[in-house]
């Protein structure tokens, strides 16, 4: 790990003169909102030294720049939903906010994009876009409170994933402070090229240790005109898994498959204050088909319906609105049960997502922790939480390490990854190590080490350096 010199007043007098004295926060009272993002074990907090909010891709560099003259580490902030520790300023530091940066410049129409800045809120641009008759396809569960800056850094995933693909397929092109404080233009409004590398999806999902994003040109989509969303109920575990794959194979291409074990079904309606049907017993799987043809939606839907009632649904239903808001509650409903929790994700091949989802729950009995299970099942991308409870914090730490070993290594072996949307942050760091074969390793950390000379971007974070 790097060593970097204490923020001093010289340094916060220089920050002051970067971005305007009313946006540099040293209060103690005040940065203890910044010593954690979704990160709820106290273990992992750590108090930045001082907070800034510039306004401009200008006073982000002049910021970037005082870090390396003064040698300071920068941890940049979006809206602090990470759930891998993303926005822990793990090595003390400043936190750049990029709320000021909020602003959507230019909404065409006819060539279907967005100029957005990072600080922009990731449901204003699917509202916008819906008014214009367009779709912004991203579709992360925290779409209420997330910031396009964070889901570009991160590469968020979501709901949509499954027609549309991750924030990677909805950026045409980004503005970027580097590393050294340049402000450099990356990629284009182009649907192909090859004139070089292709820096800005390097950018996208490098969680902040190669650049800042300030603004980014996102592609938008048709939005379909009809919609039906439906909510398959199983009483039987097994049976709703084995229907995500079945789903998939029938060709009515979904632009989500959900599931929720019942565990989650429990809390998120406890947390909703709503009691859905099977609250006692019921696996959930939603699916949404979307069309431009009204014939189509119904043919559909009709095959849908069939599927999984011979599958072994006990009730099929119209998914409304009250079925997605358990879906989106589901993070803040384990608080009901855990105050302490591990959110964790891993990504597997498509046709491994069911098996996988059962080695999950399998496993999770033999562990002294509740392990709650769900899934954006039609793009192989498996959730779970792991609940402390009462558990003492040395066995905690214990068993969850040993659970997570036996989940990981079986990932790896059928071709999965460590996190197919949630990052590595700081709480997968020796996983990366150890589960990355070395030569990919060495290109990240080569790739790493020539941007940022100094280690001044997010360090602690995806890599060790």
């Amino acid at each position: 790990m790097s060593e970097y010199k204490p923020v001093t007043s010289e340094v916060i007098e220089a920050l002051k003169t970067a971005v305007g004295s009313e946006y540099v926060l040293t209060e103690p009272e005040k940065l203890d909102a910044y010593k954690t993002d979704e990160e709820t074990n106290p273990h992992y907090f750590h108090l930045p030294e001082a907070v800034v909010s510039p306004g401009s891709a200008e006073e982000v560099a002049d910021v970037v720049k005082l870090a390396n003259q003064y040698k300071f580490p920068i941890t940049v902030r979006s809206a602090g939903t990470s759930l891998a520790g993303g926005a822990i300023p793990v090595c003390g530091g400043i936190v750049p906010l990029l709320e000021r940066l909020n602003k959507i410049p230019e909404v065409n129409h006819d060539a279907m994009y967005m100029v957005v800045e990072a600080g922009a809120l990731t449901k204003e641009i699917q509202e916008i876009a819906n008014k214009e008759g367009l779709l912004y396809a991203g579709d992360p569960c925290s779409a209420d409170s997330c910031l396009i800056g964070g889901n570009i850094a991160t590469n968020a995933g979501g709901n949509k994933a499954v027609r549309y693909g991750t924030t990677r397929n909805q950026v045409y092109a980004v503005e970027v402070v580097t590393p050294t404080g340049d402000i450099v233009e990356m990629g284009a409004r182009l649907q192909k090229k090859t004139s070089g590398y292709c820096l800005e999806q390097l950018l996208i999902g490098s969680e902040g240790t190669l650049g800042i994003i300030t603004k980014a040109t996102l592609k938008l989509q048709p939005l379909p005109p009809y919609r039906f969303d439906l909510l398959a109920i199983f009483t039987e575990v097994d049976k709703a898994i084995d229907i995500v794959p079945k789903v998939i194979k029938a060709g009515i291409t979904p632009t989500s498959v959900e599931f929720m074990d019942n565990s989650f079904v429990r809390s998120t309606n406890d947390y909703c204050e709503s009691r859905l049907p099977h609250y006692e017993d019921g696996n959930y799987v939603i699916i949404t088909v979307e069309t431009f043809s009204e014939d189509e939606l119904d043919s559909k839907m009709e095959v849908l319906d069939t599927l999984c009632s011979e599958n072994g649904a006990v009730e099929v239903l119209e998914a409304d609105e009250r079925v997605w808001k358990l879906r989106r509650s589901c993070q803040e409903s384990v608080r009901i049960i855990s105050l302490v929790s591990i959110t964790d994700d891993l990504v597997v091949p498509l046709d491994k997502i069911a098996e996988t989802i059962k080695f999950v729950m399998e496993t999770g009995k033999k562990y002294p922790f509740k392990v709650m299970t769900l899934a954006h099942a039609g793009d192989g991308n498996l959730h779970f939480v792991l609940c402390k409870g009462e558990l003492a914090d040395e066995v905690w730490e214990k068993e969850v390490a040993k659970f997570h070993a036996e989940v990981y290594e079986y990932a790896y072996g059928i071709g999965g990854r460590l996190s197919g949307e949630h990052g590595i942050g700081f709480k997968k760091l020796e996983e990366l190590e150890t589960y990355t074969a070395p030569g990919e390793l060495l290109v990240m950390k080569t790739i790493k080490k020539a941007m940022d000379p100094n280690n001044i971007l997010n360090p602690g974070k995806l890599l060790k350096i």
